[in-house]
């Protein structure tokens, strides 16, 4: 028997008194009561602002991995502290644990690499930077581009029967490399491993074993690949891009006679 989900699901008790305060003024999660996820892999999708982020980082918490990302055991704060929403919601787990974990996330994985860095200065720590770097290849990851650390942590740095959640991921990543990280996720997801993925990439969100959630001021739903802005959105682009071009820049057009 698979030992997925380890997530089963969240629940949000929001308290009466607050549902007009941060979390809770975003409507998505203001309306958001319970959330199942898919034993494979789970995607929240919305527009900017909509709370992906806010809601990846309370599901980290609660999962015990480090607000700025990592396997958990980065014992790093940043000014802001850890997702306020996480105090409000309730977990499902399976009994039995991944063991494997991280939280990838784009906007604070530069602090990682430095966290490591000042871990294997340590002379308290007895960490050599062999030792820190381990999990990424053996070096340090600010020796590579951004898209190629975030590359090496998909693919070195998970080993599988985990649990992994990403913020955005595709932030770093060319379509290629979001094709190879595709790839990566089918293996691990064939090694008993769970995603749960907030992104914006219609490459990503392809993944045919998965639940895809819309977040946005109605609420949360279910929604299918094909019915998602971003497939639409792309597809139709890429069909139809001249035209397209013509119609977004046709307000731009300088007046006949007018400077160049």
């Amino acid at each position: 028997m698979s030992p997925k989900p380890y997530l089963k699901s969240i629940r949000i008790n929001k308290p009466e008194e607050k549902v007009d305060q941060f979390p809770f003024s975003i409507p998505a999660l203001r309306e958001l009561e319970q959330l199942d996820f898919h034993p494979d892999v789970t995607f929240i999708v919305g527009e900017n602002g909509a709370g992906k982020s806010t809601l990846i980082e309370a599901i980290a918490s609660v999962m015990d991995l480090g607000a700025q990302g990592g396997t958990g055991n980065h014992s790093m704060t940043d000014e802001y502290g850890s997702s306020s929403l996480a105090q409000y919601m309730k977990v499902q787990r399976n009994v039995q644990k991944p063991k494997d974990r991280y939280f990838l996330r784009a906007e604070s994985f530069y602090n990682i690499g430095n966290y490591l860095e000042e871990l294997a200065k340590d002379p308290d720590a007895m960490t050599t930077r062999e030792i820190a770097f381990a999990r990424y290849g053996g070096k340090s990851i600010h020796l590579s581009s951004h898209g190629e650390s975030f590359l090496t942590v998909i693919t070195k740095t998970f080993n599988g029967k985990g649990l992994y959640i990403m913020d955005e991921p595709e932030a770093a990543l060319s379509p290629s490399r979001q094709l190879a990280a595709l790839v990566r996720i089918n293996d691990l997801v064939i090694q008993d491993s769970q995603f749960i993925i907030a992104t914006h990439s219609p490459i990503l969100l392809s993944y045919p074993r998965s639940r895809i959630y819309l977040l946005d001021n109605h609420g949360c739903t279910e929604v299918s690949y094909e019915d998602t802005e971003h497939y639409r959105i792309t597809r139709d682009f890429l069909n139809n891009y001249p035209r397209r071009l013509q119609n977004l820049f046709s307000d731009d057009e300088p007046e006949e006679g007018g400077d160049n």
